[in-house]
């Protein structure tokens, strides 16, 4: 089967197709920044990427992870008010990279070097809105569904209104 997932930040959603159709759509969180592929820019990078790299294989939803280490812990509410100014990364990764030098790739624009992710978040979090530090956020349910759906070296075409990718090059 070929796959690859279409995220659109202007529409907040990721959809995984496969031979030409869509197979899913879920809702997402991107970057409250907007899209942008610099460093530093808490921006959503665009054009093609690919899954490097999948973390998180057979760990319980809400667990806790740090540095795309599990910390052993499981998020809770009260976890959540002890650490108030925490990015909470939950559950499962799929660590990007670009595919695009000079854009998404290399320099100061380089996707994997920024740790940009499709990760879970707490439940609570909106869906449907901008509010990440430039990850693709999704509820814990569909990260997990997702994860189990794609492998490492799947493309992720990331579209925003103000650029169109071509998701058959690369």
């Amino acid at each position: 089967m070929n796959s690859r997932l279409r995220v659109d930040i202007g529409r907040q959603s990721l959809t995984l197709e496969a031979d030409g159709r869509v197979l899913k759509t879920w809702p997402v969180s991107t970057g409250r920044n907007g899209p942008g592929e610099r460093i530093h820019s808490g921006c959503t990078p665009r054009g093609i990427h690919r899954i490097r790299i999948k973390v998180g294989a057979g760990c319980p939803p809400n667990t806790v992870f740090v540095g795309r280490r599990p910390t052993g812990e499981i998020y809770s509410r009260a976890l959540a008010a002890s650490y108030p100014a925490r990015d909470w990364i939950l559950t499962r990764i799929l660590w990007l990279t670009g595919a695009e030098p000079g854009f998404n790739r290399g320099g100061d624009c380089d996707t994997l070097r920024r740790f940009v992710y499709l990760h879970g978040c707490p439940d609570a979090e909106p869906m449907g809105v901008p509010g990440s530090h430039g990850c693709i956020r999704m509820r814990n349910a569909d990260i997990v569904d997702l994860f189990d759906r794609v492998d490492a070296g799947t493309k992720v075409v990331i579209e925003a209104p103000d650029r169109t990718t071509d998701a058959d090059a690369g």
